[in-house]
């Protein structure tokens, strides 16, 4: 079953034009999950936009207690407006599903494909990787309020766009080893969301607001193309199952995408891919390639790396076909340069 979002709005000053987006009734309640540095940037318009039916909930944590702090706030609620990074946007994607009620995806900042994607990344769950939920109905992405966010988020989304190169490799894996459902529609619109940032590194790095647009726009194809494969798997492959590792090894350092990118550069030296163009893309768009820079150790690297595939066995990926023990992967992240 695909589940796509119905509209999506990409522009610039479109922040005020929310409450006519979202096209509820005047009478409807209506819920915003953000974090409180989000609502000092924007709660003036948004209240303005929304004609003051809103009650806010503020998005400390992706995590369980948030989420029920914002399925409690909309008992009454006609929809929830996800507002601000990740986490805000996860937090009200699974509140909302979990209500089934409307939900409407406004990222502040372009960090990752949460976004635009049916799934959600939830701590305080048996899982250490996303889960699955339902897509925004609709998706109002403001390019100037994208582009006033730190331009950390917008390489950790630059992080998280070139991991579909890998992702869509281990994907053919699993076709190949499993006879899993490969899509070509869906990983070739993952693939290109992928290339935008190898192919324009150097005029990405500007972060400029054409930029910002670009990489906004690829990062919702990425979502659009989970929501048409079923699966996050055009999306997410072991450079993801590298970063969930690190969350459970090194918790709280380093963003997402910083750790997928970094993943990836891993990812794409065991598959055969010119891993060397992608560290050199990443480093143009001012996103980390080494441990140091994500504040972990040498040998944290090395216990992801072997624990990776653990994270989601079931998961057929290029670390499942070449199991690394400590030594093998030391090699590698030596020869990348991570470590």
């Amino acid at each position: 079953m695909m589940e796509l979002p119905h509209r999506i709005m990409i522009g610039q000053d479109v922040l005020r034009l929310l409450g006519k987006f979202i096209e509820m009734p005047r009478s409807a309640g209506i819920v915003v999950a953000s974090g409180l540095n989000v609502q000092q940037r924007v709660r003036e318009v948004v209240a303005a936009s929304l004609e003051g039916r809103v009650s806010w909930v503020d998005v400390k944590f992706s995590d369980m207690k948030n989420v029920r702090s914002v399925m409690r706030a909309s008992r009454e609620a006609k929809c929830i407006i996800g507002l601000g990074g990740g986490k805000s946007v996860d937090v009200g994607k699974l509140a909302a599903s979990k209500l089934n009620l409307p939900f409407f995806s406004v990222p502040t900042s372009a960090s990752h494909d949460g976004i635009a994607s049916p799934f959600a990344s939830i701590r305080g769950t048996e899982k250490h990787y996303s889960i699955k939920s339902k897509p925004p109905l609709g998706i109002l992405a403001d390019v100037d309020v994208i582009a006033a966010a730190p331009p950390r988020l917008f390489s950790a989304g630059c992080g998280d766009l070139v991991a579909k190169l890998t992702a869509v490799k281990d994907w053919q894996l699993g076709h190949e080893a499993d006879g899993e459902y490969y899509g070509e529609y869906a990983a070739n619109l993952a693939m290109m969301s992928g290339r935008l940032i190898i192919d324009n590194s150097k005029r990405m790095g500007r972060c400029d607001t054409s930029a910002v647009r670009d990489l906004v726009e690829a990062l919702i194809s990425t979502g659009v193309a989970a929501g048409i494969a079923g699966s996050s798997r055009p999306c997410s492959g072991s450079e993801h199952l590298f970063s969930h590792a690190l969350d459970v090894i090194s918790p709280g350092n380093g963003l997402h995408g910083e750790k997928c990118g970094i993943g990836t550069i891993l990812a794409a030296n065991l598959q055969g891919l010119d891993w060397r163009a992608i560290r050199g893309a990443l480093k143009n768009v001012k996103a980390p390639t080494t441990a140091a820079e994500i504040g972990v150790s040498d040998g944290q690297i090395v216990e992801a790396i072997v624990r990776a595939s653990d994270i989601r066995p079931e998961r057929y990926t290029i670390l499942s076909k070449v199991r690394l023990t400590s030594r093998t992967a030391r090699a590698l992240a030596t020869e990348t340069g991570i470590i």
